[in-house]
């Protein structure tokens, strides 16, 4: 996939744990009582930055708290993965990113998901019943699209939707330039593999040792990331079984387990 070496993908994990978040409430175990900060893991989103231009991928309960933490200025779009509850339950905390600028915030899902989120959100994508009610836009992805810039329109970047399944879902990651995000992935159709080719920096979804028809399993996922051959490798929507120390020290070396906070560069 031809980039422009000029512009670069920075991006920076939000949250790298399951739907529960690490730790679990009312859990003793090993990886709940650590003291390591990188088995502290709210629920998965990303935020990139491409020359100006800001996207958010998932919105779930932890944004507020990712949000300042990450002191994250402005939002131009939001790219939604699926509707399940971890992934889109802070769509109301967007209204403060209203505040300033009045132009909508554009919203995409998969079509799917987007009917479930009109639904789920009817009070802002509906009825507009709630006063200050957030500005947002729903957008069915049926293909590439462009993400302008809300405060310069001269500027977009371009989306690339990945094809993915979640148990008996079909859901989407995304790539933009040599990064691609494809988390709560139980397998991936042979024909999103072409659109991963070239990658500099892949985050993928891998759950646990144990088997679970939603998701990957660890060594599952290593198979997947070995064959798309991304220069890197970062995984993601961990569970509490996963101590982050004992996960790395498994790994080969272009591989390794995400956490909160973490910071990738790949080329556009």
């Amino acid at each position: 996939m031809a980039t422009d070496s000029n512009r670069k993908v920075r991006v920076r994990l939000l949250g790298t744990g399951t739907s529960t978040g690490v730790p679990v409430l009312n859990c003793t175990c090993d990886v709940c009582t650590s003291t390591d900060h990188r088995d502290k893991r709210l629920r998965c989103a990303a935020f990139i930055e491409v020359a100006g231009v800001n996207l958010l991928i998932d919105i779930g309960p932890d944004f507020r708290q990712q949000a300042f933490r990450e002191q994250i200025g402005h939002i131009d779009s939001v790219l939604i993965t699926h509707h399940h509850f971890d992934h889109v339950v802070g769509m109301d905390d967007l209204r403060p990113f209203i505040f300033h600028n009045r132009t909508p915030i554009p919203i995409f899902a998969e079509r799917t998901s987007a009917d479930a989120l009109r639904n789920m959100f009817g009070y802002i994508f509906r009825d507009g019943s709630y006063p200050g009610v957030p500005k947002l836009e729903m957008h069915d992805v049926r293909g590439p699209f462009a993400v302008q810039s809300r405060e310069d329109d001269s500027l977009s970047v371009k989306v690339i939707p990945i094809p993915v399944v979640h148990g008996s879902l079909d859901i989407l990651g995304y790539r933009i330039g040599n990064f691609a995000y494809l988390t709560d992935v139980s397998s991936i159709p042979n024909a999103s593999y072409a659109l991963l080719e070239g990658l500099d920096i892949l985050v993928l979804d891998a759950l646990r040792d144990r088997p679970h028809p939603m998701h990957l399993t660890i060594e599952r996922a290593m198979e997947v990331a070995g064959r798309i051959g991304a220069s890197q490798t970062w995984f993601t929507h961990m569970s509490h079984e996963i101590l982050h120390t004992d996960f790395l020290a498994r790994m080969p070396e272009n591989m390794a387990p995400a956490y909160d906070g973490l910071v990738l560069e790949a080329g556009y």
